[in-house]
């Protein structure tokens, strides 16, 4: 089955860090773009941090701009997102799909894994 595994969730307090990872299983992902996404309770899915297939080009979502760095490592076939000085908005299920580009509408990115849950409470 071709899809990522997400990893790395859990409860931190608000200030704290955590380093989600996205493996890819059932394929190799360096030729796609790979998308960090999450789901509050109640809210649409939000696409919060792209990577393109080179690594060079990265895009972020304002609400995490300068807290949150995305990277890829094409060897292990896995894409990570570090979150740092988290807050309680933060919080929902953070999911990682593929794309041939960054950008679009989450509906056109494909392999979704189960996603992983961030929960930011003090």
């Amino acid at each position: 089955q071709l899809q990522f595994v997400e990893s790395g969730g859990g409860l931190v307090q608000p200030g704290g860090s955590l380093r989600l990872s996205c493996a890819a299983s059932g394929f190799t992902l360096d030729s796609y773009a790979i998308g960090w996404f999450r789901q509050a309770p109640g809210k649409e899915r939000e696409e919060v941090s792209c990577i393109r297939s080179s690594g060079t080009i990265t895009k972020y979502v304002d609400s995490v701009q300068g807290r949150f760095s995305i990277s890829r490592d094409n060897a292990k076939n896995t894409v990570y997102l570090q979150m740092n000085s988290l807050k309680p908005e933060d919080t929902g299920v953070y999911y990682c799909a593929a794309r041939w580009t960054c950008g679009g509408n989450y509906r056109n990115y494909v392999y979704w894994g189960q996603g992983t849950q961030v929960t930011v409470s003090s």
